[in-house]
């Protein structure tokens, strides 16, 4: 029976926020904030239509690495120290020599998000940003999603005691629609993704509903505690002995990818990692590829795809940086390369979702154009389970 949380009182979890954690700052303008829930990014950025995330600023004490329970494993590298879990991250990361081979480089790792609880690296977002809505005492969390997302948070707020409410397609895949009425989550029915957004903006002006994604248009990416989460990713994959030369990932609006920049980043800064690899965002259409050749970065840019998970027809700043910072790009890998991709990393033993098989279709494009060399190492960000992804039926 799908769960009945109409009488289920708040958990009794107490977040506790990161005593490193001391401000929030604009990846763009780097103006400083006050920790707060900031929404729609950077104010100034903002208010000059070119809207930009922010991310959390930590001291000295970010890099204690003495482990701690499932889920919240690195210290003082994340916002919250403890909160809601399901036992999230600690993911396998291990060297696949059959996909070395099919590369043509020297090594390639996988990093296994689909060993997480709900079957993709959303529970890294999901387990900060509900923590956060807890924290604050909101009674209500809202997102856009129609996929990976919703059911991650879905179930997270039913571990918190949340009620939760989803703007979603119609043609949600019927396994995340069951998912979300077993969670108790409250699912509402949008034409268009800026329809989701729209009923997001809406919740969360009006209602004061606690925002997991973003509902911006230009979009500027989820909010600064859930993007957090994916931190420890790249933290784990280090902490695993793993020190790529190139990360590809799978991307539509960048939160995974700036997140795992920033970890990389602020490992070379306390000098734990020699340098910060190249990132390479993989899209199924050009969208962030149109904006790195010059065209503006608000605009919309559409295309047909059934990578559903990284769909979508915008860009966001957090996603330029990213790639750019690192001396990385955008890979534009279509539908049926993707299911090339998808059927050789189901013959090494990992069934994914198609974007992810993208991933490993990115970096034979990247080796054969010469941006990677074959004496170098690439690591895959397998992001999601492929059990659920209505392109593998």
């Amino acid at each position: 029976m799908p769960l009945d949380r109409s009488s289920k009182p708040l958990s009794a979890i107490n977040p506790t926020l990161n005593p490193a954690l001391h401000a929030l700052q604009c990846i763009s303008c780097e103006a400083i904030y006050p920790v707060s829930d900031l929404p729609e990014g950077c104010p100034a950025c903002h208010s000059r239509g070119r809207p930009s995330s922010v991310e959390a600023v930590y001291d000295a004490r970010a890099f204690d690495f003495a482990p701690k329970s499932a889920g919240y494993r690195w210290g003082h590298c994340l916002p919250y120290l403890n909160g809601v879990t399901l036992g999230e991250g600690d993911t396998p990361c291990l060297p696949v020599p059959a996909l070395a081979e099919l590369a043509g480089v020297a090594s390639v790792w996988i990093k296994n998000e689909g060993a997480n609880p709900t079957g993709s690296h959303k529970d890294r977002m999901s387990a900060q940003a509900v923590s956060r809505a807890l924290a604050i005492g909101a009674s209500e969390v809202v997102l856009a999603s129609s996929g990976n997302a919703a059911v991650s948070a879905a179930a997270y707020c039913a571990a918190a005691g949340l009620a939760c409410e989803v703007a979603t397609y119609r043609d949600l895949p019927p396994i995340f629609d069951a998912a979300l009425r077993y969670y108790g989550a409250k699912r509402i029915v949008c034409e268009t993704g800026h329809a989701r957004w729209q009923h997001v903006r809406q919740r969360v002006r009006d209602d004061g509903a606690f925002p997991l994604t973003n509902y911006s248009i230009p979009a500027v990416g989820s909010p600064v505690f859930g993007v957090e989460g994916y931190r420890a990713a790249a933290l784990e994959w280090v902490h695993q002995g793993c020190e790529p030369d190139h990360v590809i990932v799978p991307t539509a609006r960048g939160d995974l990818l700036w997140g795992i920049y920033s970890a990389l980043r602020d490992l070379v800064a306390a000098r734990r990692l020699a340098r910060v690899p190249q990132l390479w965002a993989v899209e199924p259409f050009p969208r962030l590829w149109r904006v790195l050749a010059g065209e503006p970065q608000q605009g919309d840019f559409y295309g047909a795809t059934q990578q559903f998970s990284t769909a979508g027809s915008t860009v966001t700043a957090q996603q330029v940086l990213a790639v750019t910072r690192s001396g990385g790009g955008a890979v534009v890998v279509g539908d049926d390369a993707a299911r090339a991709g998808t059927a050789a990393l189901a013959s090494a033993g990992f069934w994914v979702e198609l974007c992810a098989g993208a991933g490993l279709a990115a970096a034979q494009m990247l080796r054969a154009d010469g941006r990677i060399d074959a004496s170098q190492s690439v690591l895959l960000m397998l992001t999601a389970r492929g059990d659920r992804d209505p392109a593998q039926g």
